[in-house]
């Protein structure tokens, strides 16, 4: 059985300090509060209990990290995590929790689907939810504190003997560095399933914020308002597939208009399905930097909020500007092959 450490990298706040308690029940847990005295974290499960100043930046956690990194990019391999984030203020707890995760998968640290619950100072993100509790918000809170402490030690990697792969781009083959990078990983998932959709310009409609009931009473019937593309093709293959790769060339530091639309339509189907078995993949490719401000939407859109569960490594980024480019990066060749067996060793028996 894995040991459990709860990271503490601030002095916590009453309410934070109730979080951690209903997350931990019937968790025994060992508290770290400095970063001088880390065990080893590898093949453990650790708890991310970060208190935010008004500035939304932990000075204590990034020497955390910095101690992390320090000792190598496996120093969290087979571990698991969950992050618990509060602030007095109404910003940047969700972008805490981002970097959080997203600085943690880079050292080889798997998270469940939903990894995360947030506090804002008046728990005016919770507002939505009075309406499927009917409780408190400081009682919702807490109660998806505890909903996910459950969920975090009866989490189990759900691999399968013949896993289907869903690859999901709107790029243009004959240009795209990002694709190329796909077909070069491609190349090493021998005996997989792969499909490919091409989420082309035109095709796709962006949601447009239906009311709950509508948006439920379409998902209940694995549709949506709209319709087309993503009715007829993509539903029914994110149904079927183990695994999603999505590939997102950075262009203005965000993902592709296309790609958005279609995670922002998957809320019609989530009302339905939730998707924590499914594993998350992608690829990035920038032409000069940015590629983690695109990972991090990717573990915010659908990690956090559409519940896919992140495996350690979860992203190959690469830089490429020109036409080909791609293929001149040192040892890219090598680095497509690492993260296919990645993506292998997480969802095939």
């Amino acid at each position: 059985m894995k040991k459990y450490y709860l990271i503490l990298p601030e002095k916590p706040s009453p309410f934070l300090k109730q979080m951690i308690d209903m997350a931990t029940k019937n968790i025994e847990y060992e508290i770290l509060e400095d970063f001088k005295q880390l065990p080893d974290l590898r093949n453990k499960k650790i708890i991310y209990g970060v208190e935010l100043p008004i500035t939304g930046v932990s000075n204590n956690l990034n020497k955390f990290f910095l101690e992390l990194f320090s000792r190598g990019y496996d120093s969290l391999l087979g571990t698991e995590g969950i992050v618990l984030v509060r602030s007095q203020y109404g910003y940047f707890t969700k972008t805490a929790a981002q970097s959080i995760i997203f600085k943690s998968n880079l050292l080889g640290c798997r998270f469940p689907g939903r990894p995360m619950v947030e506090a804002t100072g008046n728990l005016d993100n919770f507002l939505p939810l009075k309406k499927v509790y009917e409780l408190p918000l400081e009682e919702i809170c807490l109660y998806l504190c505890e909903k996910l402490g459950k969920r975090f030690v009866n989490d189990q990697i759900n691999r399968v003997e013949n896993p289907k792969i869903l690859v999901l781009h709107s790029s243009n083959r004959m240009y795209s560095n990002t694709l190329t990078l796909w077909d070069m990983v491609k190349e090493n998932l021998k005996e997989i399933a792969i499909t490919e959709i091409n989420i082309q310009n035109g095709t796709i409609v962006d949601c447009i914020g239906c009311p709950y009931k509508t948006c439920k009473h379409y998902g209940q019937q694995t549709k949506c308002f709209y319709g087309g593309i993503i009715v007829k093709e993509v539903y029914p293959a994110i149904l079927e597939a183990d695994a999603l790769v999505f590939i997102c060339p950075n262009y203005n530091d965000m993902i592709t208009a296309n790609l958005v639309a279609l995670i922002n339509r998957l809320t019609a189907l989530f009302r339905k399905t939730k998707f924590y078995n499914k594993t998350l993949f992608s690829i990035i490719v920038s032409g000069h930097s940015g590629g983690d401000a695109l990972a991090k939407q990717l573990i915010s859109s659908l990690n956090i909020n559409k519940t896919f569960r992140l495996p350690p490594y979860f992203a190959l980024m690469a830089v490429a500007n020109d036409r080909g480019a791609i293929k001149g990066v040192p040892h890219i060749e090598e680095l497509a092959k690492k993260f296919a067996e990645n993506m292998v060793s997480e969802i095939r028996r």
